[in-house]
């Protein structure tokens, strides 16, 4: 599989809610550096592990709406919109936020992510 198509896997319907499946697609040395927009996070295996638990605590459905994938080698860049239903309105599809993320892959897995993201 190309890095490409496991970043594609990754952002796939509701995996951003399924904790066990997320850390599959995890390096166990993965960082992903956030700048949002209430500021800077760096977070790790276990912290990535741990947002997910809370997206699927909160959401009964997750969508990234992806407008722009690009791969360079073991470097996929991916320009997307994130869109969730929550439990109390499960038939309300809402925007969370527009993500700009690059990932460098290693061992076809999600090694180092550099992520902006803003309402």
């Amino acid at each position: 599989m190309s890095a490409k198509e496991i970043v594609l896997e990754f952002y796939k319907s509701d995996v951003l809610l399924e904790s066990e499946t997320v850390s599959k697609f995890l390096h166990a040395d993965v960082v992903l550096e956030w700048h949002s927009s209430k500021g800077y996070l760096k977070l790790k295996h276990q912290e990535i592990i741990d947002l997910s638990t809370e997206l699927g605590k909160a959401y009964v459905r997750s969508k990234a709406r992806i407008t722009h994938i690009l791969e360079d080698g073991n470097t996929v860049s991916v320009r997307y919109a994130h869109y969730v239903k929550t439990i109390e309105n499960p038939r309300e599809e809402m925007l969370l936020a527009h993500f700009m993320v690059v990932w460098e892959l290693k061992n076809n897995k999600l090694y180092r992510g550099y992520q902006m993201s803003q309402l």
